[in-house]
């Protein structure tokens, strides 16, 4: 089906993003408990890799342990994924009837996009967070959340409603750079592959699953490189329980690690975002077009 067709489609239901999202998850969760821990690593501790972190957790603690987490990682995506690409797939289709769909008024609809879902997915950033680093922190200083429902109404109980806006702007500004990096460069990869075929070769893409493999891994790794710098400082700033502004973080990890720390757990960074885009674009694509067969029929 072509791109002019798309939008001619019936309406899909805002949270079909959300469940696509949430079906990934459960595939790629254990790559971001093995990030999160990377990032959240000082200088004083050696860093450790991707493979020797999710060992260390399933010999100490069992196979289910890389799953620490899941319920706040589901929650997550049903806030935050679900606001950026009901939003999103909202702003497209709108601009679509207008005839008004160019490339710059698609990245400004995905940044609208992943701004909303950022200040949407905050709270369940924050016990994603906390959640998946608690087993590297003293045993004094753990937050014990058994899952996303009680990790909510302690973090509410202990540390008052304004908690659930710890590290807003940093994960605003993350999300943005996000949904512009990876939902609209995967349109413009999308685009750009079915609109050019392939020199020497000249094979040409048609609207389906390997074009949506493709298209999203491109996706997936230039999300990755845009958002780690803003990704590691907003998951220092979350997992701590003290008052620390984005601009401290930023410069004492700069002073004590330098520059390169911005980059910290990149690798399973890519791991999960390369296949978390690929499966939650096939999903949602699969999605779209299972609701449109059963709306058509």
């Amino acid at each position: 089906m072509g791109l002019k067709e798309r939008h001619k489609m019936p309406d899909y239901p805002f949270w079909l993003g959300g469940v696509a999202a949430s079906m990934a998850a459960c595939f790629t969760h254990p790559l971001d408990l093995a990030k999160v821990r990377m990032q959240s690593v000082g200088p004083t501790v050696p860093r450790p890799s991707m493979f020797k972190i999710l060992r260390n957790s399933i010999s100490e603690y069992g196979i289910r342990s890389v799953y620490t987490g899941l319920s706040a990682s589901l929650m997550r995506q049903m806030s935050y994924s679900l606001v950026r690409l009901g939003s999103y797939e909202e702003m497209k289709r709108r601009m679509a009837e207008n005839g008004q769909r160019s490339a710059g008024k698609l990245l400004l609809a995905a940044s609208v996009a992943g701004g909303l879902g950022g200040i949407a997915g905050n709270p369940a950033d924050i016990l994603l967070v906390r959640m998946t680093s608690d087993s590297i922190r003293p045993p004094e200083k753990r937050y014990n959340y058994r899952n996303g429902i009680t990790g909510l109404i302690s973090l509410v109980k202990e540390e008052g409603v304004k908690s659930l806006g710890r590290g807003l702007g940093t994960n605003a500004t993350r999300a943005i750079l996000m949904n512009t990096s990876q939902v609209g460069s995967y349109d413009f990869f999308k685009i750009t592959l079915l609109q050019n075929p392939i020199p020497l070769v000249n094979y040409q893409f048609h609207d389906g699953f390997f074009l949506h493999v493709l298209a999203s891994l491109a996706a997936g790794t230039c999300g990755t490189t845009v958002c780690s710098p803003a990704d590691v400082i907003r998951t220092r700033i979350m997992g701590s329980s003290g008052k620390a502004r984005p601009i401290e973080v930023l410069i004492r990890s700069l002073r004590e690690e330098g520059p390169q720390f911005m980059f910290k757990g990149w690798t399973p960074a890519w791991m999960r975002l390369g296949p978390n885009t690929v499966l939650m674009f096939v999903f949602f694509e699969q999605l779209k077009s299972g609701w449109s067969y059963l709306t058509i029929s």
